[in-house]
């Protein structure tokens, strides 16, 4: 009786074990078959700029956890920023580290029950939506609920954040009057992305609306730029008091402006009436763009004013449009010719704030008083659209090599 009893378990266990291994293999596979795989470089050969662009951040934050940053340890946009950039990485090669890290630094925040620590809803504040896109993800690999909970807390905040008086997303509760463009990037791509994978597609009009009214209200008629923001209030401190203008052109905010546009054409229906209209907006403001590089094809903080007036040369916004530009052209929205002007603003930022050390870690340092990290999420992000595009395969001495090893 004790036999058949241990035979009984015994083959239970077998048929359990074989049923999860089973489950395992069919779950990698379906991993395995979201996106192409394309391989790393074997052993021996140089690796790709975005991988050791990657692999250097990766190997500086262990445990996946993100200190270089304003906000360190907390839910925040400079986060979401480096987190998408992972995400992207994962994209592109397929390797399991960047999903590993992206998954390990969220769960530090997502408690089971979807709630978010360092999160406060109340405070409405739209540069908190920026990571949220990184719980889409995940729940679109394992379906575990705190995730898509996570991601309504988000989206609840979207559907009940204050709007100025023509609509728009006011980016704190405190500026109940403002329109902002370097805010956009912020939630923007979390809205439709959501949107999209939970087919509330009536959103789609609220999110075309709103970039083609802040446009509206923020270009300059002559250059075709983007003034920084818009106040209907003529509250902005040193808003033009007939338009409602924050006076100058900020390469950051156009950077932002941007890069939350082509992101959102992702996820943007095909057959929308207002497409186009987004896709002409993304040709016109890169075309005024291209047209304001300094002769160093360059964006300094203040476009069009060089160094003089406290201007200085950020290096996120150059890779935030050098990044519009690149995914632009290999989504066909641009010219191919955008790829080339890509390429000069890479290398030409590159070549005044970042280095290789004795070890072949990419080092990053800071411009313009801002954080590096933003800076290095925007840096891997134009590295990849230049990569799909073989753009950077021939740039072996891109870097000037430092023994000083900066932490990024």
């Amino acid at each position: 009786m004790k036999v058949r009893i241990f035979l009984f378990l015994f083959l239970s266990l077998l048929i359990f074990y074989a049923q999860l291994q089973a489950r395992v293999a069919v779950f990698s596979a379906a991993i395995e078959l979201r996106q192409p795989n394309d391989s790393l470089p074997e052993k021996g050969t140089k690796k790709k700029w975005p991988v050791r662009i990657a692999e250097s951040f990766i190997n500086r934050h262990a445990a996946s956890e993100i200190y270089d940053s304003l906000y360190c340890g907390k839910w925040t946009y400079e986060q979401g920023m480096m987190l998408e950039a992972l995400h992207q990485m994962w994209l592109f090669n397929h390797d399991a580290k960047y999903l590993t890290y992206i998954k390990t630094n969220v769960d530090m925040f997502i408690g089971g029950d979807g709630s978010i620590r360092t999160y406060n809803y109340e405070d409405f504040n739209l540069e908190n939506i920026n990571t949220g896109r990184q719980l889409l993800f995940l729940y679109s690999l394992n379906k575990n609920k705190k995730y898509k909970a996570a991601a309504d807390t988000l989206m609840k905040q979207l559907k009940n954040q204050p709007r100025t008086k023509s609509g728009f997303f006011s980016d704190k509760k405190n500026c109940p009057s403002k329109l902002s463009l370097e805010g956009l990037y912020m939630y923007k791509p979390f809205y439709a992305q959501y949107s999209r994978m939970f087919r509330q597609n009536k959103n789609f009009n609220d999110i075309a609306r709103q970039f083609i009214l802040i446009k509206e209200k923020t270009l300059d008629t002559k250059t075709g730029l983007l003034q920084n923001a818009w106040d209907e209030n003529l509250q902005t401190g040193g808003a033009d008091t007939i338009t409602a203008k924050a006076p100058g052109f900020s390469a950051r905010a156009m950077g932002s402006y941007a890069m939350a546009l082509i992101d959102v054409l992702d996820y943007f229906p095909k057959n929308h009436p207002k497409r186009k209209e987004l896709v002409k907006i993304l040709r016109e403001l890169s075309e005024a763009l291209l047209k304001a590089r300094d002769e160093n094809s360059l964006w300094y903080e203040a476009v069009g004013q060089g160094v003089q007036n406290d201007s200085y040369l950020e290096a996120s916004s150059n890779y935030m449009i050098a990044y519009a530009f690149a995914k632009g052209a290999n989504k066909e929205y641009l010219e191919r010719k955008y790829l080339k002007f890509a390429k000069e603003t890479f290398i030409g930022v590159a070549g005044k704030f970042a280095s290789v050390d004795e070890m072949g870690r990419i080092d990053f340092h800071k411009a313009g008083g801002g954080t590096a990290l933003k800076e290095l999420g925007t840096f891997l992000l134009a590295a990849i659209e230049l990569e799909k595009a073989e753009m950077l395969r021939k740039e072996d001495d891109l870097f000037p090599v430092k023994s000083k090893i900066t932490k990024f």
